[in-house]
């Protein structure tokens, strides 16, 4: 018999625990619940779950506490709750190791949504970014550097390939744009987000069928871009 899945809940408001909880346990998984920073780690440490939803807005210590003292030892994922415009907290969050973030308020089909996109790619097994990967109309070889859509091969500049791949390797995932230029250009880069503007424009004039309404390189406003397919 197949194991449940085990997510801890950290959330202090009674109303979201409420709504949550049995929403989570519907779909088959078994739910923690945690109100505090000090009752998240120890229950962590006790289950050991297969992923952590955490709020950031804790009464004894934020929630970025909470995801760096998990991801000091785990890469258990994390999809972390926050208040609407809180755009500063959600890029802490990420540069801090969660996967991915909801945004209060929120639906449930949102929550579902994206809690089942993070444990796909958790559970994905086999090394990452090896290989090839189907995305909609493309494909992407990783080993060949190339990607083709039918017939066709789009040209890409080493950049533009080494942009794709990462969002790819992390598809569904929200990638900073501190962590992208890091990544790309090199940790003197970071504070230099023109240069990954420019690199984002130049891909969607060559990937997307409407670079006005991108379908893969995708913008999460003052946050950074995930890969969609």
């Amino acid at each position: 018999m197949t194991r449940a899945l085990q997510i801890l809940l950290v959330d202090d408001e009674v109303a979201i625990q409420r709504a949550v909880t049995p929403l989570l346990r519907s779909q088959g998984y078994d739910v923690e619940i945690a109100g505090t920073a000090r009752e998240a780690l120890s229950v962590f440490e006790r289950v050991r779950p297969d992923l952590i939803v955490l709020d950031l807005g804790l009464p004894d210590a934020d929630g970025l506490t909470v995801c760096r003292r998990v991801r000091a030892e785990s890469d258990v994922p994390i999809l972390v709750l926050s208040a609407r415009g809180a755009e500063k907290e959600k890029v802490a969050a990420l540069d801090q190791g969660a996967d991915d973030f909801v945004t209060k308020p929120f639906g449930p089909d949102e929550l579902l949504a994206r809690l089942r996109t993070v444990l796909r790619r958790s559970l994905r097994t086999g090394e990452p970014g090896t290989g090839r990967l189907e995305a909609g109309d493309l494909v992407i070889d990783f080993d060949r550097r190339r990607i083709v859509r039918g017939n066709d091969e789009i040209r890409l500049t080493p950049k533009e390939f080494d942009l794709v791949a990462l969002l790819a390797r992390n598809a569904g995932r929200v990638l900073t744009h501190r962590a992208i230029l890091k990544a790309i250009w090199g940790p003197q880069a970071v504070d230099q987000p023109e240069y990954l503007w420019v690199l984002v424009g130049q891909l969607r004039k060559k990937l997307e069928t409407d670079p006005a309404h991108p379908r893969y390189i995708q913008s999460e406003p003052w946050v950074g871009y995930r890969f969609g397919a």
